[in-house]
């Protein structure tokens, strides 16, 4: 439905339930929706099935590692902000992380405060970048690929399936792309 917003998605993955119930109890607190996994596979699953809009991802998984799972994302996916929380906090490991596009790189132990207010900057700067997962944006046309729904000016616009892949095709392309408007400005 135009004019309501839905949930910003949060995947946590981490081995330790404690950990994700905590994160994803703080981030529901933060009115983000959290689902939590437990496994790198299960990890990549999530992300193909879901498209979150955000990644906390631990690096010590019993399948494959954070780093792999990293990996592979960014080799079949969408980009999707990454915020590495782990206790892995060697200078080698951290540098790994962001050479392969990760956000930020929080230690074990940490502060749910702390992990909060960088996940809320992992966000801002993507939305004012428009890394809005499934979501093309032109003028004020917005495309949402995981809906294949099209509104202007903040109107639905009903579209043929081949109308929807035409016009997907045309705005993804376009040679004069505009960056989205800031929220509240």
């Amino acid at each position: 439905m135009a004019g309501s917003a839905a949930p910003t998605r949060v995947l946590v993955v981490d081995d330790e339930p404690g950990i994700t119930d905590l994160v994803s109890m703080a981030l529901r607190y933060e009115g983000l929706s959290a689902e939590a996994v437990h496994t790198g596979a299960e990890a990549l699953r999530s992300v193909a099935r879901e498209r979150p809009h955000l990644m906390v991802l631990d690096v010590m998984l019993p399948d494959l590692d954070g780093f792999e799972v990293m990996r592979r994302l960014s080799a079949d996916l969408p980009r999707i902000p990454v915020l590495f929380l782990t206790a892995r906090d060697e200078l080698e490991d951290k540098l790994r992380g962001f050479t392969l596009g990760g956000d930020d790189y929080v230690t074990k132990p940490f502060r749910v405060e702390e992990l909060i207010v960088r996940v809320r900057a992992i966000l801002r700067r993507a939305h004012e970048i428009g890394e809005e997962p499934g979501i093309v944006r032109y003028e004020d046309l917005v495309l949402d690929e995981d809906r294949h729904e099209v509104t202007r000016a903040g109107n639905v616009v009903e579209l043929t399936p081949t109308e929807f892949r035409l016009l997907h095709y045309l705005s993804t392309f376009s040679p004069t792309p505009r960056r989205p408007p800031r929220p509240g400005g």
